[in-house]
């Protein structure tokens, strides 16, 4: 779809929308008291890994919306150091939404070391976004960085159209920005609050998906990023929760809608992750706890999630799977 729009109005329309998620987290952070202390009793974290990962108490911080990978005091492990490539991805084309930080910059390193060009889109976090860009290029694949705001649609046909013209091609649509601010009920989530979570987390995901199909050939994937909230709920997330809810549904029912022609559809839902999405959301006091409660009794780190993405990406590993929703969550209740 044409667009008269240039980089520069995505741009500023990213950054209004930045400033609005940062508005709505000013409210919501004002009409709260400070959380009580945990549990110091609790079991110790279970370490499966090659090597261990942080536990808590993690750095008690709160960052401003969107939030910046490069503000958190304990940097999130997304190189995956153990993690060899085997050209499971040659060649192909991926484009990564909300991948400048977190498991879109841990997935976007991991494409590149199985020999895909990658494509990071994402709101205003350019320092971060500029940081993986340089992460993707040392895996020797090359990698845009576009700005912009998955809620507009001119913006993700733009985006897209890009990508294609830059690398030739798209295979891999990965779609993964996501706006999350809890509240503690349901009166105390304004319309404002509701349609930024509604308009990113599963309107963007309808945008980019249409955006991208006019590109996508026989062998093709989208993945899409759900959540254990999808799964249990959570008292504190209703807008959250009901949108990663139906990003199942739109897995599954789009996994349908295109098998005939040879794409596949499915999504990884993650349990607890280390990355700036919770700093930005959570009190301080919360953040030094998050994960604790999983069944690993920590949050995991990017670079624990980011495999689920290969082998669902990589017509190697994943060509019989489609319309699943993989969990990786560290146990059966996440």
């Amino acid at each position: 779809m044409a667009t008269s729009k240039k980089p520069d109005t995505f741009r500023a329309q990213a950054a209004a929308t930045a400033k609005a998620q940062r508005a709505i987290q000013q409210r919501i952070d004002s009409s709260e008291k400070k959380a009580k202390t945990g549990d110091p009793g609790r079991k110790r974290a279970v370490q499966a890994g090659i090597h261990a990962q942080p536990e808590n108490p993690l750095p008690r911080q709160h960052l401003a919306k969107p939030g910046n990978e490069h503000e958190l005091d304990l940097e999130p492990r997304f190189l995956a150091s153990g993690y060899t490539g085997s050209g499971k991805l040659q060649d192909r084309v991926a484009i990564i939404t909300g991948g400048d930080s977190g498991i879109g910059r841990a997935v976007a390193v991991l494409f590149a070391r199985e020999g895909a060009d990658v494509a990071v889109l994402y709101l205003d976090e350019h320092q971060d976004a500029k940081a993986t860009r340089g992460f993707v290029e040392a895996e020797g694949r090359r990698c845009l960085a576009i700005a912009g705001d998955v809620r507009d649609a001119a913006f993700c046909d733009s985006a897209v159209t890009q990508v294609v013209e830059a690398f030739g091609r798209l295979d891999i649509l990965v779609n993964n920005a996501a706006y999350q601010q809890h509240a503690k009920s349901l009166e105390d989530i304004t319309d404002d609050h509701l349609m930024q979570t509604l308009q990113t987390n599963i309107g963007g995901y309808f945008h980019m998906a249409r955006a991208a199909l006019p590109h996508l050939q026989r062998g093709a994937c989208i993945i899409n990023t759900s959540s254990e909230t999808a799964l249990f709920g959570n008292p504190k997330l209703l807008d959250y929760s009901a949108t990663k809810g139906a990003i199942n549904a739109f897995t599954m029912s789009l996994a349908s809608n295109l098998l005939d022609r040879g794409i596949r559809v499915n999504a990884v839902a993650p349990g607890p992750v280390w990355t700036p999405l919770n700093p930005a959301d959570k009190p301080a006091a919360d953040v030094a706890k998050f994960g604790q409660d999983s069944d690993m009794r920590r949050p995991a780190q990017p670079e624990e999630i980011s495999p689920a993405y290969v082998f669902l990406a990589s017509p190697v590993t994943g060509s019989y799977v489609n319309g699943a929703i993989l969990p990786v969550m560290g146990g059966p209740r996440g």
